[in-house]
């Protein structure tokens, strides 16, 4: 079986011991993207979310043929979070409902691909899962940070694929100058 998995964030420069092989391809599926996810660093990550605009992703082979194993690689990579916070489609599987899948699915049904996994984390904020952050509290929190934390922020919001170009990056652009770090985001 063929298996990739979706990348957008901190996977891209820092997949550990994600089982990946090859470089990343920034072909994939548009996705409803913004930073609205606290993080345990204080970083402020990109989630999926009804409320984003769609942007482009980057994909990867898993150097695994098995959908369990691959699921479970990306879920221990995560930060060993819930199964239900990994997204997994088969394009010989069952009924597609919502956004995001149909997105998946008409982009696999471009490539020869066989399944598809992806960090399906909530949005977040205030410890509350499934609420984000509106820009202006984005941005009040990111300037209530200490250094270090604030480092970390700008780290992993500089550091995310430079397509990846939400209306939140670009006020934290404007208003920090943290400007995407490398103009080639498939490294």
């Amino acid at each position: 079986m063929n298996i990739v998995c979706i990348g957008w964030g901190s996977l891209i420069w820092n997949p550990q011991d994600l089982l990946i092989e090859g470089t990343w391809h920034n072909d994939g599926p548009l996705l409803p993207l913004e930073f609205l996810r606290e993080s345990r660093n204080k970083s402020l990550t990109l989630v999926i979310s009804r409320v984003a605009l769609p942007q482009p992703t980057l994909w990867i082979k898993m150097r695994t043929d098995d959908l369990k194993k691959a699921k479970e690689s990306l879920r221990v990579r995560e930060g060993k979070c819930y199964s239900t916070d990994i997204g997994a489609l088969q394009k010989k599987g069952r009924y597609i409902n919502g956004v995001v899948e149909t997105a998946i699915k008409q982009w696999m049904d471009t490539k020869d691909i066989d399944a598809v996994i992806w960090t399906a984390l909530p949005p977040k904020f205030n410890t509350q899962n499934g609420v984000g952050p509106t820009l202006g509290q984005a941005l009040s929190y990111l300037r209530g940070l200490s250094a270090e934390d604030q480092k970390n922020a700008e780290e992993y919001i500089r550091n995310a694929p430079v397509q990846v170009n939400t209306l939140y990056r670009q006020a934290f652009e404007k208003e920090f100058g943290w400007s995407a770090a490398t103009p080639d985001a498939a490294r």
